[in-house]
């Protein structure tokens, strides 16, 4: 006997331009990477998804949601619809925007309908695949009507009541007693990051709960969204420890481009009674960028700093140099289309805020250990070494192998 066709399962990420608490929030980066790619890629990576759209009236939304998914070669899987006004405004809900894209997909793929239709959310940073599974397998295999991502939550809830009831009082408890976490009903906490729903029981009901409601649970580490700027610096502090794999390899990189002062350096500067000034590099560094220049890595030092110490340590390594540059930025992009570089695969090595713009540029923005605490939250992948004590090694040692081994002894 033939088995029925295996449900369509739809995931639509809302992802509007508007946002008064974290301007262009969608498009902010954690770990290197827009909040709305994050998403994207969870929704790619899960095997339960049959397609993926986005939902937006931005179009540079839909220009990063795109560069994710041609990035992961899966272009095909991915649509982007325009959001109407009418529903993209402060008031507009997040359910509204399914609706609009279920229609959308419809047009899209002309015969074919969704089955089940996923909510998941670019606010939540660390949503997985397997959470994208969980919610959509608990609806399209398990029977549940609806699923949500939840969290095991053991805080005591409290309420001001004083303005009617004269006093404050516990939601989860009562204030007069403190059993212990053990002894307490387990209380679990509804994430924000991914829902699913029936589709004709979601056409019916419009709203996102309805009928059986699974409860999908999720690492409580990852449960954060980001509703103010406080939520997306937590969020970049996070990223180095909840990432999966966040250093890249060869096969990420087509060239790197270093900073100066503060990454080859340790950003000191010394000057003597006439004012000549000197710095300390490392040796370690001067093995790390031989190999990857060994390796045929193409190579670029670009520097604001004018001091000829830039271009005499450039010669030395026998790497090219742009130095005494005001605007990185446009350097690097200017370079990157000259050598015929999708910027997208360069990585990038900053360690202060005037690297920030080029983080913004490159497809692997990498901070020092030592760098500015802006500078670490906006990188994508962060070395274990300061600048100026082997950083630079440590990220041969990532492209070309683990023999390249990071010492933190300084060159004498």
């Amino acid at each position: 006997m033939t088995p029925p066709p295996a449900p369509t399962v739809l995931a639509v990420i809302p992802a509007r331009g508007g946002s008064k608490g974290v301007p262009a929030k969608n498009l902010a980066q954690v770990g290197g990477v827009p909040l709305v790619a994050r998403a994207v890629r969870a929704c790619l990576a899960s095997p339960e998804v049959t397609d993926v759209v986005v939902t937006t009236d931005d179009p540079a939304i839909a220009d990063a949601a795109r560069a994710a998914g041609d990035a992961l070669g899966e272009s095909g899987r991915l649509h982007c619809v325009h959001r109407p006004a009418a529903i993209a405004g402060d008031t507009a809900t997040s359910e509204a925007a399914v609706l609009h894209a279920l229609d959308a997909y419809e047009s899209i793929r002309p015969g074919r309908s969704a089955d089940v239709v996923l909510l998941v959310q670019c606010t939540s940073p660390f949503v997985t695949r397997e959470d994208i599974d969980g919610v959509a397998a608990a609806v399209a295999r398990e029977g549940a009507d609806t699923a949500v991502t939840v969290a095991p939550f053991h805080g005591f809830v409290w309420r001001d009541g004083s303005a009617v009831e004269d006093d404050t009082y516990g939601v989860n408890h009562d204030k007069a007693v403190r059993p212990r976490r053990q002894d307490r009903p387990q209380d679990l906490l509804e994430t924000g990051a991914a829902y699913a729903m029936d589709v004709p029981g979601f056409r019916t009901h419009r709203h996102r709960f309805f009928g059986h409601t699974a409860l999908v649970r999720t690492d409580p580490a990852r449960v954060l969204e980001i509703d103010d700027p406080h939520d997306l610096a937590r969020a970049r502090a996070l990223a180095p420890l909840l990432d999966p794999s966040p250093l890249p390899t060869r096969e990420d990189v087509d060239a790197v481009v270093l900073d100066f002062d503060g990454t080859q350096t340790d950003d000191r500067v010394l000057i003597d009674s006439d004012g000549h000034e000197t710095v300390a590099v490392h040796r370690g560094d001067g093995l790390g960028i031989a190999a990857l220049r060994k390796a045929g890595v193409p190579l670029l030092i670009l520097s604001t700093e004018q001091n000829p110490v830039v271009a005499a340590r450039a010669r030395k390594l026998q790497v090219p140099v742009l130095h005494g540059i005001d605007r990185k930025d446009l350097a690097l992009k200017q370079w990157c289309e000259e050598q015929g570089f999708d910027p997208g695969r360069v990585l990038y090595v900053g360690n202060d805020v005037n690297d920030l713009p080029c983080f913004g540029l490159a497809g692997w923005p990498v901070a020092v250990a030592s760098a500015h605490d802006s500078v670490r939250a906006a990188a994508r992948a962060v070395t274990t070494t300061p600048g100026g004590f082997g950083a630079i090694r440590e990220i041969a040692a990532w492209l070309l192998g683990p023999t390249l081994t990071t010492t933190h002894t300084p060159t004498r």
